[in-house]
């Protein structure tokens, strides 16, 4: 072999390996996003919002070495299985899940992509991990819920509205961990004096007639545990505690920035930053069943005194204290 040829030759392996690695660095990696919400739903904007941002500042640009094909289901259990499947034959490095249901049917279709969910509801309990510190399998991510939370929605309530006796639950019959919280709803209520009656969260005009039915004395007040059909149906929800005059306590801040009276729930903004987080951290070459399933460690109490005042109520000075956001 000639001198120059095999200088090329020797060069030529030297730097194969180093092209490679940098063509593997460098290939657009593709994520399959199946979200429970509407696509012109404001509040997912602002979760999707921050996830992309978070995954920017780590790395990964969506158009340049980052792809994201969504799907919108609109909180309709039929679309899920039916998205899940089309996302799956994109042939995804990953699959972002919103919620439990979403992840439910995920794997039912994939058992071999990872999966990382941003709010999942017991996931342990809803079979979709082995438990929080070592998941198993393809999915870990992020838990929002505990079903003691659901038992504050009731102190709350009686606290920014002592006068109510009778509160209406607004629930997904569907919620796999609709049980839970309605279990631990009836435990703080009647501690409180509040007596339950549950209206399911389906068809807006049931809704529309069971609240107008349930709203005829000045106890009542209205509770809405966490579930994706409160989300969709949550103008509809709080446009009839306006109605009725109805003092209603939410799991999430953004029913209060909707018009609702007082919320306190997990700061989701802040579990889809965390979930970039997974996303960056898989895509790099960790496994889902290496990384526990995190809780939420950020809540926010939220009021809005304009809907306060519409209602005749006075809140309370503990509450003002205590709140992370206050609506004039």
């Amino acid at each position: 072999m000639k001198r120059r040829e095999f200088i090329a030759a020797v060069g030529g392996a030297a730097v194969w390996p180093l092209t490679a690695n940098a063509q593997q660095v460098d290939r657009v990696r593709r994520i399959g996003a199946l979200m429970n919400l509407t696509a012109d739903d404001q509040e997912n904007k602002r979760r999707l919002g921050a996830l992309v941002e978070t995954l920017k500042q780590l790395g990964w640009t969506v158009g340049h070495n980052l792809h994201i094909d969504y799907r919108w289901a609109a909180g309709d259990p039929n679309l899920f299985r039916k998205y899940a499947e089309e996302l799956v034959a994109l042939s995804p490095d990953l699959l972002l899940a919103s919620v439990g249901p979403v992840v439910h049917a995920l794997q039912q279709v994939t058992s071999s992509i990872p999966i990382v969910f941003a709010t999942a509801t017991d996931p342990v309990g809803a079979g979709l991990v082995e438990s929080l510190a070592r998941p198993g399998g393809n999915t870990t991510g992020f838990t929002h819920f505990e079903f003691n939370l659901a038992g504050k929605l009731v102190e709350i309530l009686k606290e920014v509205a002592p006068n109510v006796k009778r509160a209406a639950v607004l629930r997904d019959p569907r919620f796999a961990a609709g049980m839970g919280q309605f279990g631990a709803l009836q435990g703080a209520a009647q501690s409180l004096g509040v007596e339950l009656t549950p209206i399911n969260l389906l068809e807006s005009r049931e809704i529309e007639r069971q609240v107008g039915a349930f709203a005829r004395t000045s106890d009542a007040g209205l509770i809405v545990p966490a579930s994706t059909m409160a989300s969709i149906q949550r103008k509809l929800v709080i446009s009839l505690a306006a109605h009725y005059r109805l003092p209603a306590v939410y799991p999430w801040q953004f029913f209060v920035s909707d018009g609702g009276l007082i919320s306190y729930g997990p700061d989701f903004i802040d579990q889809y930053r965390k979930t970039a987080t997974y996303v960056d951290r898989i895509l790099k070459g960790e496994k889902p069943a290496s990384l526990p399933v995190q809780q939420s460690t950020k809540y926010i109490l939220a009021i809005n005194l304009t809907t306060a005042k519409a209602l005749g109520l006075t809140v309370p000075p503990s509450i003002l204290a205590r709140a992370d956001e206050v609506i004039e």
